[in-house]
């Protein structure tokens, strides 16, 4: 708070102090109008990580299992990972207009392309011992699956997922400042064009705030999903 504070006594442009900041997210509460942007967003990156994490985990575990299935599909994951999802909000917008499609698109585009590459780098890193053994005692292909693969994977699905819950975010907001009516980006946006430089404040730090959350209840889960792995 108080660099904060130097930084605006110092700053050329008046950057807002934290008073100002402060009572402008009070207004932007008092009016609803923080509340329906929040959730605006909020609903947008739920969707997109979602879908991004339905569909990532299955094809992970697919590329890391089957080698013909990695060497088909491998290749295209990463060719798209490669283009940052933010290129692709102007074609999104083209091919599927400015509804909340495009939007949730790019957010499941961000979120597949991390968690895909987690789930798959997880699948391969098994330690091969843990496999034979099991082959040894008898166990089949799905009990290997169930009982070994999925459980030591775990651990690269989690971070993948706290990655891309980031993705989301940064993804989330650049679409709604290119063609949005509603959402944090959006009311940025709309600061910009008026200098409301505490409303800009204000959407940065609920999207902190949000994406902070977020993350701590996904290591939270990792947590309780992992406690049988070693820890520093």
């Amino acid at each position: 708070m108080a660099l904060w504070g130097a930084a605006v006594s110092f700053s050329r442009v008046g950057l807002p102090s934290p008073a100002q900041v402060l009572a402008r997210a009070i207004e932007l509460i008092r009016s609803g109008q923080l509340f329906a942007d929040l959730v605006a967003s909020l609903s947008r990156v739920l969707a997109g990580f979602a879908l991004g994490v339905t569909l990532a985990i299955p094809v992970g575990f697919l590329m890391g299992w089957y080698p013909t299935a990695r060497g088909l599909i491998e290749p295209f994951v990463q060719f798209f990972r490669m283009i940052p999802p933010l290129a692709v909000i102007p074609l999104a917008i083209v091919t599927m207009g400015i509804g909340e499609t495009p939007k949730v698109f790019v957010i499941f585009l961000a979120v597949f392309l991390s968690s895909v590459i987690a789930t798959f780098q997880g699948v391969i890193s098994v330690d091969k011992t843990l496999i034979n053994a099991a082959r040894v005692l008898g166990a089949k292909d799905g009990t290997i699956f169930r009982r070994v693969i999925i459980p030591a994977s775990t651990p690269f699905i989690l971070v993948g997922m706290r990655i891309g819950l980031g993705s989301a975010w940064a993804t989330v907001v650049a679409a709604e400042l290119i063609a949005a009516q509603s959402g944090l980006g959006f009311r940025m946006q709309q600061a910009e064009l008026y200098y409301d430089l505490a409303t800009i404040f204000v959407s940065l730090i609920t999207i902190g705030i949000l994406g902070l959350a977020m993350d701590r209840l996904l290591l939270a889960l990792e947590t309780r999903l992992t406690h049988w792995q070693e820890r520093m």
